[in-house]
């Protein structure tokens, strides 16, 4: 068996399909299959891999059929293994008739063979198999481009798919010591050029970006979409963020792209999920529609990253957690960020319009992300504690303690109204929270 760069064998196949394993009551599907892509890549890099993807040479859609196998394929014929559930795809080729990501006409026949198929995948590094007796099909130098570190598109008929941009861009956050190689970029500069990312769909393009944010060097994605000028396309309120500079004494780093991207390493350090992300993302671009003649100041830039936030939640249709989670953190991490300096009244009322006492999980949420806004700059703010957090967590305890049913019960006996009930727990809330907060402190 062999072994991948870290030592560890890189095996894909499961005991059921091993030449040792194999008993007769595994079902097989007609012709020869192979696993392919993302296993056959992670198993060479020694890397867990999850899923794996098969493809069938040689054989027909009714053949599959008639070994069990179900289709679940709608563009081209998938099926699902009876007993594994794993995914097969009949050997295809792929053929552009339009513009965009869906413009294709897809060939699957039993004489397409397995070099035909992957040379319709995206990049070298996708584009191997193995087969059964563990034998490595590298036809287009994945394996090679593994060992050097670079990602690599696989033919010209890259450029007849734009989501292979975002998709490379996903994989360079994945990969973090893999370089684009030059050829591949220029061919995606000549993409964007030439209009095919302007014919995605929002739906996919909010996919790829929330499984490129939740990889381990997210910036690195918004690099190469930036580098190919995608991200004046897909993104141009992140984009024009690169060359705002902002006052040094807050922000060593100066640059505004700069700090945003801080700001989503400091996310990742913090563990912090895709709503977080995304809101660090989104945080600042009131900042790039700032008058120059202010800067470095930005004078109410938090209304107006709201209002930008919003738009691009429309644009590309984000979840609703997502916008929302971005649309308080846009708002409030400022008074978040100075809530050291004020009061039980100011602080409650911080609390409410974070909706937190309704809302407390989303809070604590936006919490992570100023968080990771005050780690994400320059100097030695990344080791800086941040003790707003763990004072504004205690100053909602303290505030959901009490027992808003019992003071409107008893204001309801002493004929009070409603707006004497709302009066009454407000004040109970201000008082417990001026009991639990610390002194107040300079900031």
């Amino acid at each position: 068996m062999e072994t991948g760069r870290l030592g560890r064998p890189v095996s894909i196949w499961p005991r059921a399909f091993t030449l040792t394993g194999m008993t007769s009551s595994v079902v097989h599907p007609p012709g020869r299959s192979y696993v392919v892509g993302g296993a056959v890549r992670d198993a060479l890099l020694g890397r867990p891999h999850g899923d794996r993807d098969w493809v069938a040479v040689g054989a027909t859609p009714q053949q599959m059929i008639d070994a069990g196998f179900l289709p679940v394929g709608r563009d081209f014929p998938v099926f699902l293994h009876p007993q594994t559930h794993e995914e097969y795809a009949l050997a295809r080729t792929e053929r552009k008739t339009a513009p965009g990501y869906r413009g294709f006409v897809v060939q699957a026949a039993p004489e397409v063979t397995l070099e035909e198929d992957l040379l319709r995948r995206d990049l070298t590094i996708n584009a191997m198999a193995r087969a059964a007796d563990g034998t490595l099909i590298d036809p287009y130098g994945g394996q090679r481009d593994l060992q050097a570190r670079v990602l690599r598109h696989v033919s010209a008929a890259f450029a007849e798919d734009p989501v292979r941009i975002l998709r490379l861009a996903r994989f360079a956050a994945r990969f973090g010591d893999f370089s684009v190689a030059p050829e591949t970029m220029d061919l995606m500069r000549h993409m964007v050029h030439a209009g095919e990312v302007d014919a995605l769909v929002p739906e996919r393009v909010w996919q790829e970006l929330a499984r490129g944010l939740m990889e381990p060097q997210p910036q690195r994605l918004f690099a190469v979409l930036r580098d190919c000028g995608a991200l004046a396309r897909l993104l141009p309120e992140v984009d024009r963020l690169w060359g705002v500079p902002q006052r040094a004494d807050y922000h060593p780093e100066i640059d505004t792209g700069v700090h945003v991207m801080l700001v989503l390493q400091a996310a990742v350090a913090l563990d912090a999920p895709l709503a977080v992300r995304w809101a660090c993302l989104m945080h600042d671009l009131g900042k790039g529609t700032t008058p120059k003649d202010v800067l470095p100041r930005h004078i109410g830039h938090e209304q107006r990253s709201v209002a930008l936030a919003a738009e691009v939640a429309r644009r590309l249709r984000v979840p609703t957690d997502c916008a929302e989670l971005a649309a308080v953190v846009a708002a409030e991490h400022g008074n978040i960020h100075r809530c050291l300096g004020l009061g039980a009244e100011a602080t409650l009322r911080l609390l409410q319009r974070c909706d937190a006492l309704r809302r407390p999980e989303r809070f604590a949420q936006a919490l992570l992300a100023c968080e990771a806004d005050h780690r994400g700059r320059g100097g030695d703010f990344p080791q800086q504690p941040y003790p707003q957090r763990a004072r504004l967590l205690a100053a909602l305890d303290a505030a959901q303690g009490v027992d808003a049913g019992a003071i409107a019960q008893q204001v309801t006996q002493s004929g009070g109204k409603a707006t004497a009930i709302a009066q009454a727990v407000q004040a109970a809330r201000e008082q417990a929270v001026a009991l639990q907060l610390p002194p107040i402190m300079a900031g």
